[in-house]
Formats: structure tokens, C-alpha cells, sequence
């Protein structure tokens, strides 16, 4: 097992975690915002323990990597992961994003993953297309939803990185729902983590980015998946959307799970993961 730092060609330091066998298949995840690879722990000790090599990263700005003032957005984004996938030499890797991340996966498979670095991608409550209402998107959100992101950020960021998981991102805002208080904690460490100029930034990265030439452009197998409750990314403006631009995608709905379902049920996501992976 190691972690270790990276130093991009713009001087960026970027954080990873690399564990398990080196010839084993590697798994790449890649966190939303405005998270940090932690954010994936139930799904790296899960498929360390089944033999993969499992591999994430901090993105620029966020968690222990370096905060950024510039370089915010999708393009860099990815091609931060195609320097890290280079140092490490991965071959035939199976590429998982959440949310964010998600988008940050399409933009790295479709423009980096050839000459067989990448076998497989997983889009799990991802962003893509594109989730700001436009002429083009009418059932996007609208801009004034992610500018009151970015004024929440602006006025009180420990406060608004209290208010997100413990409402919408987890469900816990749903009657009945069993509300952690530990994870919403640890998703408040790692927001706070990161740095407020490239989080501000992300914003416009994630809600803003049109991912409709990358979807269309991806060869590889991929999996799709998204909880029909998921309140931060919704579901038909994004899942339904993007599985009919991929030229080899399969849709999976999670009925009543929320955008945090890799962590509030990650048995359920597992085991389908896992049953990607090896189908």
C-alpha cells in the first residue's frame, strides 16, 4: 500500500492512493465535488479485498492536493488524470465517477483513454451531459440554482458544507431516513479540506460543462449508474440523457437511493460494480 504526490506540468501536486498487486486489474475512482478520494473508502477496501488494484486521487483544489487558483475545470481536470494513469503506467483500467467525477471520467476516457488504457468506465450519479438549463438542455436547472452554490461558498462555506449532506446529498433530508451523523461529518472534513477558490471554480466546472460530444465519442462498456432520489444530480436530466448518447452504455435506476448511494449503500453498489467489472 502507498499514497503518494505527483507533480503536474504546471506544478500542481496532486494527491493518489495506489493499493494492491501492481499486475492486478487497476480501478480508478474519481470523487465529486467538493470532496477527496476518501470519499470512495467503502468501495477501495471492497475491491482491494477482491484482488483489483484500486487507485484514486485528490483532484486540484480538493483534499490534500494543491489549491489551486487556476486549472479549475474539466479539460485540466482530465488531463491531470492522464499524467497520473502515465506514472503509474495503467493498462486496461476500469475508470469510476461519481457525480463530478463522473464528468471528469468522460472527458478522460474520450479524449485520453486510448491505445488500451482504459477497458471500462462506470458513471455513477454523474453529471453529464450537462446540467444547466440551456436552449439546448431546457430541463437543466436553472444558472440561479448554481450561483446560490457559489454565494453559499462565498458567505459561509463551513456552514454550507454542513447544510449538503446533511439534507440532500444522503437523503437524510427524507422521511424516515436512518441519518449519519458520522458521515456527515466526514464529508464536511473533507470539503473543508480543499481550497474555497477552487471549489468556487468547480462550480462552473461541473454544472456549466457540456459532456455530449465526449458521451458519443467513448467506445469502451459503460455502466450507468443513478438513484431515482438522487436531489443534487437528477435523474432525468442526466442518466436518461447520457445513456442515449453512449455508444455501449447499460442503465442501472436505484429505486428511492439518493446521490450519496455509494456510501449509504454501498452493498448494493458494490456488488453491481463488481458484476461490471467481471461480466
Amino acid at each position: 500500500m502507498s499514497s503518494n504526490f505527483i507533480t503536474t506540468k504546471d506544478g500542481t501536486e496532486i494527491f493518489y492512493k495506489d493499493w494492491g498487486p501492481k499486475d492486478a486489474q487497476p480501478v480508478v475512482f474519481h470523487h465529486g465535488w467538493p470532496l477527496s478520494s476518501d470519499d470512495w473508502d467503502a468501495q477501495m477496501l471492497f475491491f482491494l479485498h477482491q484482488g483489483f488494484r484500486v487507485i484514486a486521487h485528490d483532484r486540484r483544489g480538493h483534499g490534500r492536493s494543491s489549491q489551486t487558483e487556476t486549472g479549475n475545470e474539466m479539460n485540466t481536470y482530465a488531463a491531470d488524470v492522464a499524467e497520473l494513469v502515465a506514472h503509474l503506467d495503467l493498462k486496461n483500467a476500469i475508470h469510476v465517477g461519481h457525480s463530478t467525477g463522473g464528468g471528469e471520467v468522460a472527458r478522460y476516457v474520450a479524449q485520453h483513454g486510448g491505445g488500451g488504457r482504459v477497458a471500462k468506465a462506470v458513471l455513477m450519479g454523474a453529471v453529464p451531459p450537462i446540467m444547466v438549463k440551456t436552449e439546448n438542455n431546457p430541463g437543466g436547472l436553472p444558472i440561479e440554482v448554481f450561483d446560490g452554490f457559489r454565494a453559499a461558498l462565498a458567505t459561509n462555506r463551513a456552514q454550507f458544507f454542513r447544510d449538503v449532506p446533511a439534507g440532500p446529498f444522503y437523503g437524510f433530508n427524507r422521511e424516515g431516513a436512518q441519518v449519519s451523523e458520522g458521515v456527515i461529518q466526514n464529508w464536511w472534513r473533507q470539503g473543508m479540506m480543499g481550497g474555497t477558490k477552487a471549489h468556487y471554480d468547480c462550480i462552473k466546472a461541473f454544472s456549466e460543462t457540456d459532456f455530449t460530444e465526449d458521451l458519443k465519442a467513448i467506445d469502451v462498456p459503460v455502466l450507468v449508474m443513478h438513484g431515482d432520489d438522487d436531489q443534487i444530480v437528477p435523474i432525468a436530466d442526466s442518466a436518461h440523457l447520457a445513456i442515449k448518447l453512449l455508444k455501449n452504455g447499460t442503465l442501472k435506476v436505484y429505486e428511492g437511493l439518493p446521490h450519496g448511494m455509494a456510501t449509504t449503500h454501498a452493498d448494493i453498489v458494490n456488488a453491481d460494480l463488481l458484476a461490471f467489472f467481471k461480466a
